[in-house]
């Protein structure tokens, strides 16, 4: 290489840092992760619509597997992209939220620090409209069993508590003619091979055989206070 195409490889080299600096979605490390796409469907089957969606109410679905559930909100505020880090460092760049005030979003309900989740009987982890007893403020995802708090509005990232990374965030495809939701995705710190590994036991009671298996073509969307017998408060 000669002196001249020896500085223009560095100037090169200069300005991609200097951009990526400056605009760190450009230079994330992590990537949304493709499973199958599964529309977003009530009991009987039938479409949610984006417009059905009561703001500031926990629901829950199960994406990418079986067993593993997703807290679908209606923020009633715009969340706008946000950038994020995981536990291992890798940066990405959260898009924020969908729908019409692109105020939807959907993160999954296994917490990121003792990976508590909602069952059938009990859930220690949800989305607070007004702050737990140890909340920091209105409107977070709360785990009562180490209090640790995410902010939904803002990717899901941490704002207080051990939890050491953000909630996974599972991306929904809005379509505006038909006011539907399609989870495709997921982005962040997945921790599903964990999460398997602690109830191997417990969800093949509680799923059967089938708690690894993907979802596909439908994932059914219900009110927590509906799927859950006892939400608990703190």
């Amino acid at each position: 290489m000669d002196r001249r195409s020896f500085m223009q490889t560095c100037t090169a080299g200069a300005a991609g840092v200097s951009l990526a600096a400056s605009f760190p979605a450009l230079a994330a490390d992590a990537r949304p992760k493709e499973y199958a796409r599964a529309l977003l469907v009530n009991e009987r089957g039938d479409p949610w619509r984006a417009a059905q969606l009561v703001p500031q109410t926990n629901y829950v679905f199960h994406y990418p597997f079986e067993a593993t559930p997703v807290f679908l909100l209606e923020l009633g505020r715009p969340a706008l992209p946000h950038a994020l880090n995981t536990q291992d460092k890798d940066g990405y760049s959260w898009p924020g939220g969908v729908g019409k005030n692109r105020s939807i979003v959907a993160f999954s309900a296994i917490c990121a620090h003792q990976l508590v989740y909602p069952t059938r009987e009990v859930s220690f982890i949800s989305f607070r409209k007004t702050r737990a007893q140890k909340g920091l403020q209105d409107g977070l995802i709360h785990c009562c069993a180490e209090h640790s708090q995410y902010d939904p509005a803002r990717g899901a990232r941490v704002l207080s508590g051990p939890a050491p990374q953000p909630l996974c965030a599972v991306l929904l495809q809005h379509d505006p003619k038909a006011d539907t939701l399609t989870a495709h995705a997921t982005l962040g710190g997945e921790l599903f091979d964990a999460f398997f590994r602690k109830y191997e036991m417990k969800l093949s009671l509680e799923v059967g055989t089938k708690a690894r298996n993907a979802v596909r073509g439908q994932a059914v969307v219900r009110e927590l206070d509906k799927f859950c017998r006892n939400s608990i408060q703190c």
